[in-house]
């Protein structure tokens, strides 16, 4: 099965780098081919990466609190340039305060986000996530 592709950042004004390299690290040891724009990474730059390595999945990682702001309207710039069906996953501190994640998840699914992860996940569950959302088996 051809190798799936992967485009992982840390949106809006977020520095938090080692997550953002965990995550790589995980991924890319599951087989997926991770093109990682880093941090401080607008929409726009994860949508060019997606739409010039032909990427399946745009995953967005946020921890300083402003996931949600940085985040509106990600969804429709996708359909506007031609890539509205990519399957869009966010996950990290993706709000200010204490909020009840279930409320926070829903909000980011209305905004058009196929996954959505509170702070702490483990990258196996994205992983296992993954491949259900894109078909492969774990031979």
């Amino acid at each position: 099965m051809e190798q799936k592709t992967l485009v992982l950042g840390v949106i809006g004004s977020d520095v938090h780098a080692v997550g953002n390299r965990i995550l790589d690290y995980a991924f890319t040891q599951a087989g997926f081919k991770v093109i990682n724009i880093g941090v401080l990474a607008t929409q726009e730059e994860f949508i060019h990466a997606a739409i010039e390595t032909n990427a399946d999945v745009i995953l967005v990682s946020s921890l300083y609190g402003h996931g949600e702001m940085d985040c509106r309207g990600l969804r429709e710039k996708c359909q506007e340039t031609g890539i509205g069906n990519i399957l869009i996953y966010a996950g990290g501190n993706l709000v200010c305060g204490k909020q009840d994640f279930e409320s926070v998840k829903e909000r980011f699914l209305v905004m058009g986000f196929d996954r959505v992860y509170p702070p702490g996940t483990m990258p196996e569950t994205a992983i296992k996530d993954l491949r259900e959302d894109l078909g492969i088996s774990e031979d």
